[in-house]
């Protein structure tokens, strides 16, 4: 039986890959912060009790910003594959925390990396390790974006998944790893934060609905994005791992809407005209800007049959349908 570990796994990506390995035979181990709430509702539906016999679903308590603590977790899960979800991944704050978003993302990565590397050595163990890259490391550079695309990072979040991309090759090159990026682009679902922009809108939709909100603030209408679904990307994270080499992959969905096309999709699919209630805050404006994002995974489909199921208009749904369920619950 196959054995994994997850950081991040109570993140919308931790949540649907657990989902994916578990129905793949694997035993998954996934790493959780310490928190004086509970903060495992994306992965409640699956968790079991540590009492459970023959469980194959085992948390650890631990942080990235602690190696001694990763160390002892690798060590007590033997993982055959690492994939590190974990991330201050909103954008927008990295730029009111960057200096904890560098240590995290940047930092964090290598130490995992580093704790991976001794155990591979010491243990003779095979371990395949997945770095979860971002769209937002291409930044301002011109689309279609591909691995060849050279970075320009435009926040502090993305220059440090830059330097975690570089620390995996370089790990990857040096000790010959089997080290895979996944350079994914933007990916949503009903589980994605409300801080982000696609469930900030598809939420507001529900509530505004409802009589619950009468306004939503955004920051740039004009920003493209390639969205896609983020149980289709974990597909391709797996792919990589069982892929014959490791390598660096673009994962998108080669379509890219505006923010403004994503108000006009969620508040139409409830009979709402989006611009009786949407309206432009400054605050939300990031200092620099990221304009167009926009994916080419050739390479993904070429090497690993992968392409993305779930269409732009079936995601907004997807999340519009949940949050309209769950209105009331929030």
């Amino acid at each position: 039986m196959p054995s994994a570990l997850i950081t991040g796994i109570t993140g919308q990506d931790g949540s649907y890959l657990t989902e994916l390995l578990l129905s793949k035979g694997y035993t998954v181990h996934g790493i959780i912060r310490r928190s004086s709430t509970f903060n495992t509702g994306r992965i409640d539906h699956i968790y079991q009790d540590p009492h459970t016999p023959d469980r194959r679903l085992v948390l650890h308590y631990g942080d990235l910003t602690d190696s001694t603590g990763l160390r002892r977790i690798i060590e007590a899960a033997l993982p055959d594959e690492i994939y590190n979800l974990a991330a201050q991944s909103h954008v927008k704050v990295s730029f009111e925390n960057p200096e904890y978003t560098a240590d995290a993302v940047a930092i964090g990565t290598l130490r995992l990396l580093d704790c991976m590397r001794d155990h591979v050595h010491h243990s003779g163990r095979n371990v395949r390790f997945y770095q979860a890259g971002s769209s937002e490391m291409f930044g301002a550079a011109k689309p279609p974006q591909h691995e060849g695309t050279p970075f320009y990072p435009r926040s502090p979040y993305a220059v440090s998944k830059v330097a975690a991309h570089w620390y995996a090759i370089n790990y990857r090159e040096a000790y010959n790893l089997f080290i895979s990026n996944g350079i994914l682009f933007n990916h949503e679902s009903p589980r994605r934060g409300e801080t982000f922009v696609t469930r900030k809108v598809t939420r507001a939709v529900s509530r505004i609905k409802a009589g619950l909100q009468h306004k939503l603030f955004l920051g740039n209408l004009d920003a493209r994005r390639d969205w896609g679904f983020a149980g289709d990307y974990v597909e391709a994270m797996w792919l990589m791992l069982k892929h014959s080499e490791p390598g660096d992959f673009v994962v998108a969905t080669n379509e890219a809407y505006s923010v403004r096309q994503l108000c006009e999709e969620a508040f139409s699919y409830v009979g709402l005209d989006w611009r009786k209630y949407v309206e432009v805050d400054p605050a939300y404006f990031r200092p620099t800007e990221v304009e167009y994002l926009l994916g080419d995974y050739s390479k993904a489909h070429e090497k690993l049959g992968w392409k993305p199921r779930v269409s732009f208009e079936e995601l907004v749904r997807m999340m519009v349908e949940h949050d309209l369920e769950h209105t009331h619950d929030s």
